[in-house]
């Protein structure tokens, strides 16, 4: 009788690229049977993460080559284009997914995202291997100038934040909730100027949050542009749950306890809602799927405000805790460049209202 695996698999670069390592679990009925890591030299966070399911597979055919495989890991690119519901563009994720498929029969494989805290023991066996390697790993300081230099194409993502809403100027909690605010009247000006900005992009492709306030700047945009809306959940703004439309200080007072755990930590959810970490994994989904959708291509991104700086501190690879040091302020533009071979990526512009200065 055949067997069943269960595998998690992770990855990561310390640099993105930079110094790049793997880890890897597999267990059988609850029972872990093999803990893999390494290292692989200077890479990407998406060739590490896809190392390690190589591994874990390739390991796993030794043990039975007919077993049933349960594969589950936090990167969604990986689980969405294993899984066949991403298109896979880059040749170089061709050849790594290939080399995915020729581990182990693809029709004994299953694949499944988890959160990331889910695939912790994974994840600290690729940092394991980077923690035993990292001081001998070649520095890549110049790795962006180089790129620039060798002329490839990047992705480029320009982020619009919707216009003012009559949340807006009290800051009030503007997440998911069924207030779903529209632009006042200063919103709407906002995004006819923005709209006029768009044109300068020259975006080939629109995507936006499916969020009111997001729909109608996108609609002034659509208009400038001639392109067609595209809506994609993985952009709405972060779920504050129980505390939608209140402001800090009514949330204080109805939720006192909840909200100082809050502060302290950007694991912490509001009651119903989505933590800052959950919102990133969102983010960083995104990112990857307009990434390796769009490979060179110019993309116009309508979302919000925590949604924008988290995606600047993704490309950054700054800390959790840098998005309390940015602010995005009602359509202002803000850029990513992604470079589609190795998915390095750069911030290039954060908070741009020249455009907005007559307003």
């Amino acid at each position: 009788m055949a067997r069943h695996f269960t595998l998690t698999a992770d990855g990561g670069s310390r640099g993105n690229p930079g110094a790049a390592g793997y880890g890897a679990v597999i267990s059988e009925s609850g029972n872990i049977l093999a803990e893999l890591f390494d290292v692989i030299g200077i890479a990407t966070n998406n060739v590490a993460e896809y190392s390690g399911l190589i591994a874990g597979l390739r390991e796993i055919n030794k043990l039975d080559p007919n077993a049933t495989v349960d594969v589950k890991m936090d990167s969604k690119l990986v689980v969405e284009q294993m899984s066949g519901r991403w298109q896979i563009k880059h040749a170089d994720m061709r050849t790594l997914a290939q080399d995915a498929r020729s581990a182990h029969n693809p029709s004994l494989v299953t694949y499944s995202w988890i959160p990331r805290d889910l695939n912790s023991h994974a994840d600290r066996l690729a940092n394991k291997a980077l923690d035993g390697e990292i001081q001998s790993a070649p520095r890549q300081l110049n790795y962006l100038t180089d790129r620039l230099r060798n002329g490839e194409q990047a992705t480029n993502i320009f982020f619009i934040r919707h216009g003012e809403t009559i949340l807006t100027p009290d800051r009030k909690f503007s997440g998911q909730g069924v207030l779903d605010p529209e632009l006042t009247s200063t919103g709407l000006a906002q995004a006819e100027l923005v709209a006029q900005e768009a044109i300068k992009l020259k975006g080939e492709v629109l995507i936006v949050s499916p969020l009111q306030r997001t729909r109608q700047t996108a609609e002034k945009i659509a208009k400038t542009t001639k392109l067609e809306p595209i809506f994609d959940d993985l952009w709405l703004e972060c779920d504050f749950g129980l505390w939608d439309g209140l402001s800090v200080e009514e949330v204080k007072e109805k939720f006192p306890h909840e909200y100082e755990q809050w502060t302290t930590s950007t694991a912490i959810a509001p009651p119903q809602g989505e933590s800052y970490d959950a919102l990133a994994v969102r983010v960083e989904a995104g990112l990857e799927k307009i990434a390796y959708t769009y490979p060179g291509q110019t993309v116009i991104v309508v979302a919000h405000h925590l949604v924008i700086k988290i995606a600047a501190r993704l490309a950054m690879g700054a800390s959790a805790e840098s998005i309390f040091h940015t602010d995005v302020a009602p359509c202002s533009i803000s850029q990513i460049s992604i470079w589609p071979s190795d998915g390095l990526r750069a911030a290039r512009s954060l908070n741009e209202r020249g455009h907005l200065r007559s307003n």
